[in-house]
């Protein structure tokens, strides 16, 4: 059963919450330390990351490159805009499918709840048709997939 919850919003947003069973300093570092996000950040079975570079820092460049040893994989390229070590994430992200999607403005937070992590994330596209494409490759189920990955790291 699924822990997270995706919701929409207006036109253009995106909000996925989640629950972790460990404390927002351990939720946080899994997002920040490119060798933790290389191990759980990788969607659905059979999928690996063998590019991944995460300069956590504001100005810090993004890229992680997913492959399923069966074909041409995908990309993703971004940068930091703010980071609250602890508790908040800023970044702007696009996919390469293999061309490249218009900016996604997210906003992760990490809050204490009882003896975990409430992770709210919050996209924001550029519209409603970006936002539906993005929706409808899947994106709940193979973050879902990772998100079991680093709930069972840390």
């Amino acid at each position: 059963m699924s822990k997270l919850t995706l919701k929409t919003e207006a036109n253009t947003h995106v909000v996925v919450t989640r629950r972790f069973a460990a404390p927002p300093e351990a939720v946080y570092r899994a997002h920040t330390d490119p060798k933790l996000i290389q191990k759980w950040l990788l969607g659905p079975e059979g999928w690996t990351m063998p590019v991944y570079i995460n300069d956590a820092r504001p100005g810090g460049k993004i890229r992680y490159e997913w492959t399923d040893g069966k074909g041409p994989g995908f990309h993703l390229t971004g940068e930091y805009l703010e980071l609250e070590p602890y508790s908040r994430i800023v970044h702007v992200e696009r996919m390469h499918l293999p061309d490249h999607t218009p900016d996604n403005h997210v906003e992760t937070r990490f809050a204490a709840d009882g003896t975990g992590t409430l992770m709210t994330m919050r996209m924001t596209l550029p519209d409603a048709q970006t936002r539906a494409a993005m929706l409808a490759t899947g994106m709940e189920a193979g973050m879902e997939a990772s998100y079991v990955r680093l709930e069972a790291m840390i």
